[in-house]
């Protein structure tokens, strides 16, 4: 025990010492402090939500610069894929998710049709130019149908009106399948999930046709001797509207040459004209109006086969058949999905939007 004095000299600092106690937080409080200060994207469990982020911006950029990065085809096809699974996830539901889901599929899709060119020399040697030309002639009555077309409507360099007219229905394709998705997304979402689920399908359907057997298109099997002189008529007319400018914008979406086989031109065209046909008769008047003219103006073109088209069709009718097991009909009818931003429908990733959770649910 110290003496009278001493005790009175400790009392100031003990009771400075208590004050400051007081002044400091207990150890939730903290905690709590410590994660106030830190970035809004790693508070609690949403530094999910921005790894899903960074996941995204991967998915979209490694791809693009999958070339320049020395990318494995195998890490390619997994960054692109990947990336409509987390857009579901990471999106709260709503016409959004929907809409930007539908866009990394088809994301994933441009990756995977492109990619067959990345060794452009490899390519070519797997191109098989014969078998359409043998197959065709059999429809054609012994002429390929392309030959035989331009035969009887071209006049030699000379463009007229109905080659202006098939070739702008063959640039209006970049526009009508996705389209008629946005059409159904935005006037009728009760009908979207079976719309976007069909379309991707017959692109993905497509791609096992790119990858398996590369076949090149009438024009390219002429330039080699293979066929009689065919006029690429799309590039004459590109060159008439657009002057110089046209190698260059029509090089940047080229992408893969030897993509004939099947025609997702056509396929895709079909699975919108059945999709439009369900809203009404007059919209499916429309969409497979525009079909046929389509499949025409491809075949007119030479851009591709008879058996191209038919290729397409097999793979919109089996896309479309796998749509309606997805998406049934009493499933169809609900109302309200989009509309109430409540169930979100699936799209090209079939189901896993409207199931995934919504983001909300992960803080």
């Amino acid at each position: 025990m110290g003496t009278r004095g001493e005790r009175q000299r400790e009392r100031p600092r003990a009771r400075r010492a208590a004050r400051q106690r007081e002044r400091l937080p207990s150890e939730p409080t903290a905690r709590r402090c410590r994660r106030a200060t830190l970035p809004p994207a790693l508070r609690g469990r949403d530094w999910l939500r921005a790894a899903g982020c960074a996941a995204l911006a991967v998915g979209v950029i490694a791809p693009a610069a999958r070339k320049r990065l020395r990318l494995p085809s195998l890490a390619t096809s997994l960054l692109a894929w990947q990336l409509p699974l987390t857009t579901a996830r990471l999106l709260p539901p709503g016409r959004l998710r929907a809409a930007a889901t539908y866009a990394a599929q088809m994301w994933a899709y441009y990756v995977h049709y492109d990619m067959p060119d990345d060794r452009p020399g490899a390519l070519e040697r797997r191109v098989r130019v014969d078998y359409p030309i043998a197959i065709d002639r059999l429809f054609g009555a012994g002429e390929v149908p392309t030959v035989r077309l331009q035969r009887a409507l071209a006049r030699g360099e000379r463009l007229r009106a109905h080659d202006y007219l098939l070739t702008f229905a063959h640039w209006a394709w970049f526009v009508v399948p996705h389209g008629t998705v946005a059409y159904t997304l935005w006037r009728h979402p009760e009908r979207f999930r079976r719309t976007a689920v069909g379309v991707a399908a017959c692109f993905d359907l497509g791609l096992v046709g790119y990858w398996a057997l590369p076949t090149a298109p009438p024009w390219w099997a002429s330039r080699i001797g293979k066929l009689p002189p065919v006029r690429r008529t799309m590039a004459a007319v590109g060159e008439r509207l657009w002057g110089r400018l046209w190698q260059p914008l029509y090089h940047s979406v080229e992408g893969n040459p030897y993509a004939a086989m099947p025609s997702l031109h056509f396929g895709t065209s079909v699975v919108a004209a059945r999709a439009l046909a369900e809203i009404g008769p007059g919209h499916g008047a429309i969409g497979w109006g525009y079909a046929g003219v389509l499949g025409f103006a491809l075949v007119y073109l030479g851009e591709h086969y008879v058996v191209d088209l038919a290729a397409g069709a097999l793979c919109a009718e089996v896309a479309w058949r796998l749509a309606r097991k997805v998406v049934p009909d009493e499933d169809r009818s609900v109302s309200g999905d989009l509309r109430s931003n409540g169930r979100v429908p699936a799209t090209a990733v079939g189901k896993l939007i409207s199931s995934s959770p919504p983001a909300s649910a992960a803080r």
